[in-house]
């Protein structure tokens, strides 16, 4: 099988890769990413010297280039890791994630079926279904309304409508997963968990938006890509997956969890300024993927955090 893995230099594209790799040493994987991420540059040399794997700079919004790309590697499969995904830099240039994340999209799947490429996979966000109430009880499940509150999560939102409309329109066979947030190796150290173990050890001020009560429902990123393994081979044409971590934390809690396994007091944290339409919390449900295709999480929070502590350790 030959899978092209779009935006796969990224964080959870990376992980996905090096899971492909040696779980998959007959497939060939060909990643195209323009390497505009941080860190993406250095995710690249763990890929050397692998003899299944190929690495192509290009642009997904580039159609000459896909076109070229597609008409040479003849795919089975193609996995789109490729957006962005910064909320707060969505909130100051919008258009830049309406052409990467619909736009791009859209190209790529024109590929597909041009050069009859049947499977294609959409990887989503959970951020799509909107925020509820840290008292809520409401889970979405994946027939919930879309209700994104930011440009980033509005381009997603968009980008899985346009999928599922290949699929009644041209027949094209997709699947869309809808992931909690994710952690662990090679998360840019933008992120919250990353930035926050990173100012700890360097023992700079940690900024926490807010009073820091914000949940999300953390997804160790290994847990991700088993799940978007299970759903490549045997979802169903048009379905889409949630997947949830089943570990909802607020942001002070996690920042807290981490200063405590790091030797650190709460002197290092520095509240600032709300982002504006900041979401208070993400719920939810992933009984389908659970049920359906028997995919079960591995690490609970308390694991997956303390190997995510050391793995950036040695990186800082």
């Amino acid at each position: 099988m030959k899978i092209l893995v779009a935006g796969g230099m990224g964080f959870i594209g990376t992980n996905f890769l090096k899971y492909m790799l040696e779980k998959y040493p007959n497939y060939k994987l060909v990643c195209i990413d323009n390497l505009s991420v941080e860190d993406s540059k250095s995710n690249l040399k763990y890929f050397e010297n692998v003899k299944n794997f190929k690495f192509v700079d290009g642009d997904i919004t580039d159609a000459e280039v896909i076109d070229k790309l597609f008409k040479e590697e003849k795919f089975d499969a193609v996995v789109n890791f490729a957006a962005e995904v910064a909320v707060d830099y969505s909130i100051e240039n919008p258009n830049i994630f309406l052409k990467t994340n619909v736009l791009g999209t859209a190209i790529l799947m024109n590929a597909c079926l041009k050069y009859n490429v049947s499977r294609f996979h959409q990887i989503s966000t959970d951020e799509v279904y909107g925020d509820v109430k840290l008292d809520s009880l409401v889970s979405f499940d994946e027939n919930a309304q879309l209700r994104p509150s930011n440009p980033y999560a509005a381009s997603k939102a968009g980008a899985d409508l346009l999928v599922l409309s290949y699929c009644r329109t041209y027949g094209l066979n997709v699947t869309i997963s809808r992931s909690t947030n994710n952690y662990g190796p090679h998360q840019s150290f933008r992120a919250l968990i990353p930035l926050t173990i990173k100012n700890c050890i360097q023992n700079k001020k940690i900024p926490v938006f807010g009073k820091g009560d914000n949940i999300r429902d953390w997804l160790f990123v290994l847990d991700h890509v088993r799940a978007i393994d299970l759903i490549l081979h045997n979802g169903k044409a048009g379905n889409i997956y949630n997947v949830s971590g089943n570990s909802k934390k607020n942001n002070l809690y996690v920042i807290n969890k981490i200063l405590k396994s790091l030797n650190k007091d709460g002197s290092l944290i520095s509240f600032v300024p709300d982002r504006p339409g900041h979401d208070v919390m993400y719920s939810i449900n992933s009984g389908k993927i659970e049920n359906e295709l028997k995919w079960k999480r591995i690490y609970d929070f308390d694991k997956g955090i303390e190997e995510t502590i050391r793995w950036y350790g040695d990186k800082v």
